[in-house]
């Protein structure tokens, strides 16, 4: 499946209740999403598994990639697409070894420390930032700003997608410093309308 990150949006169970899950996502998709992470802190992987099967029917014939946070039993169990994980999330060897070699497999890089420690035989891309602080993950790295992005952009041997308070006014120096792409979570979870707002930053004034 095409690798495309520009608009990579990660869902967020909270933010996406009013609508719905699948609602919110399809809303997102027709909108302009280009990929899905399902990511679920707690959930159980049995709740997670029934999400992510719900989400990939969904998707089914859209094009739009399934990835799936953290959990490899989860991508495992309901075909996902793919895979992201954080830093301190397992072994990126072990994760493309269980996922096998057509599968999208992302990773987290917060700073240039980890991102020396890269290992492009296993990764399709890395999800840099954050940006900006941001509500929906409280344990988050120092905030980036454009100009440590674009120094990371610079450093990194894959290609890039932005995170982290992102919202549509800042695509274009999300990609004048470098980035493939922008993930995107509040923007769009929380927007009362999802394809809107998806639509704004695939053409932002």
């Amino acid at each position: 499946m095409r690798l495309d990150l520009s608009l990579y949006l990660i869902t967020d169970r909270e933010l996406c209740a009013d609508l719905g899950l699948v609602e919110t996502v399809m809303a997102a998709v027709r909108g302009g999403v280009t990929m899905v992470q399902l990511r679920d802190k707690h959930a159980s992987d049995a709740d997670l598994i029934d999400q992510a099967r719900r989400l990939k029917a969904a998707l089914s014939g859209s094009g739009v990639p399934l990835i799936i946070n953290d959990r490899l039993g989860v991508a495992l169990a309901c075909g996902a697409e793919g895979l992201h994980i954080g830093q301190d999330d397992g072994d990126v060897a072990r994760a493309r070894a269980a996922l096998g070699p057509e599968a999208i497999l992302g990773l987290s890089v917060q700073n240039h420390e980890q991102m020396v420690r890269v290992d492009t035989e296993y990764l399709d891309y890395l999800g840099l930032g954050p940006v900006f602080a941001t509500p929906s993950k409280h344990d988050h790295a120092a905030p980036l700003g454009f100009e440590g992005l674009a120094s990371l952009v610079a450093a990194s041997p894959l290609p890039t997608v932005a995170i982290g308070g992102l919202k549509a006014e800042h695509v274009a120096a999300t990609h004048q410093a470098g980035a493939q792409g922008l993930a995107v979570v509040s923007a769009i979870c929380g927007a009362p309308d999802p394809e809107a707002a998806a639509r704004a930053f695939c053409s932002p004034s």
